[in-house]
């Protein structure tokens, strides 16, 4: 009789452990640029977040701001897609630029995929 109350609950639980889930090597940033501008004191740090994973999903994206000695100058990161998922195949376009404040010394910028998320 117990195996009838569980047979329900392992069925159920069969496409959850199924599902691949995505990593942050799952997602690229293509088309990243920087684009200062000096006279208002702005930057301008766009591209596309591609999702290349098999299922939809979000990621939270890091840009780390250099000066020309390898110094960190600033790091932000957030959620391009907020709190939607990504199709698989398809990109978002973000720009991070009015998250940083600009400084001339600024010179080089890493971008990380810093985390994964299935909304």
């Amino acid at each position: 009789m117990r195996f009838i109350y569980l047979l329900p609950l392992l069925l159920a639980t069969v496409p959850l452990a199924a599902q691949a889930t995505c990593a942050p090597s799952g997602f690229t940033v293509t088309n990243f640029a920087s684009v200062p501008h000096p006279n208002t004191r702005r930057i301008s740090l766009s591209g596309d977040l591609v999702n290349q994973c098999n299922v939809p999903a979000a990621a939270q994206v890091r840009i780390v701001a250099k000066d020309a000695q390898g110094n960190v100058i600033e790091s932000e990161q957030a959620w391009p897609a907020g709190s939607s998922n990504i199709q698989p195949g398809k990109s978002k376009k973000f720009n991070f630029g009015p998250l940083f404040q600009f400084s001339p010394s600024m010179s080089s910028f890493e971008v990380e995929i810093v985390s994964v998320r299935e909304w």
